[in-house]
């Protein structure tokens, strides 16, 4: 074979090889990583969406996926959020999933974020007034403040879209408008309606978006979705956006700690205590709480100790649990709260049952114990029936109660053996007499 020939063969054995790569690559797809995030806007939500993104470009990923289901959170975590979406060299899609699911007030603003974004059916979007971190309406200087400056940004943000679209992206803001799947799709504020992730994948099949100012089109039909879970320790953070998880941690934390302060010498009871405590604070500083709450939850656990020692009968701890329940519900279900940072009213009035039943018996031990004779000190031998040891004539010794004592009789001798009764202590010599 000459070298021409041989070369031709060689370039054309190569051309072959490189296209079938090629066909093998488009065969086999990327990979789609998929990332839930469901619940409030939270600072474990957050580090979450940031760990994906950050794994999906270490992985070149084509597309990540955040299916989000939120009522939405505070302006800071929302925002956050959409810097670390919009600063992602792999496209980001939200997908508003599962069917009933919503992406509410900061969530709107995350699923305009992204490159792209879809809806299950029977999804809605929208109702992203600003709030006080209560839930509570603000003062109108600065919710027109506000609003002006979410208004401005979903303008950026919806920019190629079609102007219904960022009109419907500022009613949501204004007039806390939501919109179903049908209505943000029939304006253009989303992409696609999709009935599930491969659905969606197979939909955003050659869609072209763009990534820090450059086109990408996307490759996802044979895109293998690939879920991202959360970590050990997001879940445990996760949980603590959970009220009634917090309102446990609370009570329990606010009665170990009593516990160690009216028992001291312990440290188990205070350790659980302090750590108790340190994560149900942990979950108030991420939830929407109206702290008062705390003042009549503290004051429930304030009346129980003093019910102890006050001969109230049980009237202290019946208001104990009373303020229990008030200060549950000021704390966590106060007006305009949404529904995801309610405590469950059952397990309110159950652990504050349960607290009363608790201490109601040992109020019950400690009125028992307040009427019960003293039965240490030397006064308490008076009275008490003993015989003689050595003969009393007048003085000898007598055993009292398990005990040896010095003794004198009463007057009369005392024979060894004869039962005597103590009439007085004096130092340590009892003064007996026979019986």
């Amino acid at each position: 074979m000459n070298p021409p020939r041989a070369l031709r063969t060689l370039a054309l054995g190569l051309t072959l090889w490189l296209a079938a790569a090629t066909a093998a690559r488009a065969q086999t797809g990327g990979v789609a990583l998929t990332l839930v995030a469901e619940g409030p806007v939270t600072p474990v939500m957050a580090s979450y969406i940031q760990r994906g993104i950050a794994t999906a470009e270490n992985q070149n990923a084509e597309v990540v996926i955040i299916q989000l289901n939120t009522p939405g959170g505070q302006l800071d975590l929302m925002q956050r959020v959409v810097d670390v979406m919009l600063q992602s060299r792999v496209p980001v899609v939200v997908y508003v999933s599962p069917r009933g699911a919503m992406a509410g007030s900061a969530g709107t603003i995350i699923t305009l974020a992204a490159q792209a974004n879809a809806m299950a059916p029977d999804t809605v979007i929208g109702a992203a007034s600003p709030v006080g971190s209560q839930g509570e309406n603000i003062d109108s200087t600065l919710s027109a403040k506000l609003k002006s400056v979410l208004k401005a940004q979903v303008r950026n943000l919806a920019a190629a879209r079609s102007p219904e679209a960022i009109a419907l992206a500022e009613q949501t803001i204004d007039e806390a408008k939501a919109a179903t799947a049908a209505e943000a799709r029939a304006v253009g504020l989303t992409d696609f309606i999709a009935a599930d992730v491969p659905d969606l994948l197979r939909q955003l099949d050659g869609y072209t978006v763009r990534v820090q100012g450059r086109e990408v089109t996307l490759h996802t039909a044979n895109a293998t979705a690939t879920p991202l879970p959360a970590s050990l320790l997001e879940e445990a953070l996760a949980l603590l956006t959970n009220p009634n998880v917090v309102f446990l941690l609370l009570a329990l934390g606010t009665q170990a700690i009593l516990i160690e302060l009216t028992s001291p010498g312990g440290w188990v009871a205070g350790f659980i205590g302090a750590i108790s405590l340190a994560l149900a604070f942990y979950g108030l500083g991420v939830l929407p709480v109206n702290w008062f709450g705390l003042v009549f939850i503290v004051l429930a656990f304030a009346l129980f100790i003093i019910d102890i020692n006050a001969p109230t009968h049980g009237a202290l701890t019946a208001a104990a649990v009373g303020s229990i329940i008030v200060g549950a519900l000021v704390l966590f279900n106060s007006p305009g709260s949404s529904p995801y940072f309610r405590v469950s009213i059952p397990l309110v009035v159950g652990t504050a049952l349960a607290f009363g039943g608790m201490f109601s018996v040992i109020l019950v031990f400690a009125l028992r114990a307040q009427k019960r004779p003293v039965i240490v000190g030397t006064h308490t031998v008076v009275g008490q029936v003993g015989r003689v040891q050595q003969p009393l004539d007048p003085e000898g010794t007598v055993q009292v109660a398990g005990e040896l004592w010095s003794a004198e009789s009463d007057g009369e001798p005392i024979a060894a053996g004869e039962k005597v009764e103590v009439v007085e202590v004096k130092g340590l010599r009892l003064r007996v007499r026979r019986i």
